[in-house]
């Protein structure tokens, strides 16, 4: 994997992050209290054209409610 930039590489995150959660059958709610971080915070993370950086720490628990390998949310998303 590579990315040119940081803009890029939370992109890919957010998309990814919002594509396993809408598998799960989950909402941004849902998934904010699941996670133990704030409604405002996900919908930033999940946004596009909205490069909010988030901790690995962050990563990991969204990683783990999802069920998904973390590696998973770094992969080009393909339409």
């Amino acid at each position: 994997m590579y990315f040119s930039n940081d803009a890029s590489l939370y992109s890919t995150i957010g998309a990814n992050i919002k594509h396993y959660r809408e598998q799960a059958n989950l909402t941004q709610v849902q998934l904010a209290e699941q996670t133990k971080i704030s409604i405002s915070y996900l919908s930033k993370i999940e946004a596009e054209g909205c490069h909010k950086s988030l901790s690995i720490s962050i990563l990991n628990q969204i990683a783990n409610v999802l069920d998904v390998d973390i590696a998973e949310f770094f992969k080009e998303v393909s339409d």
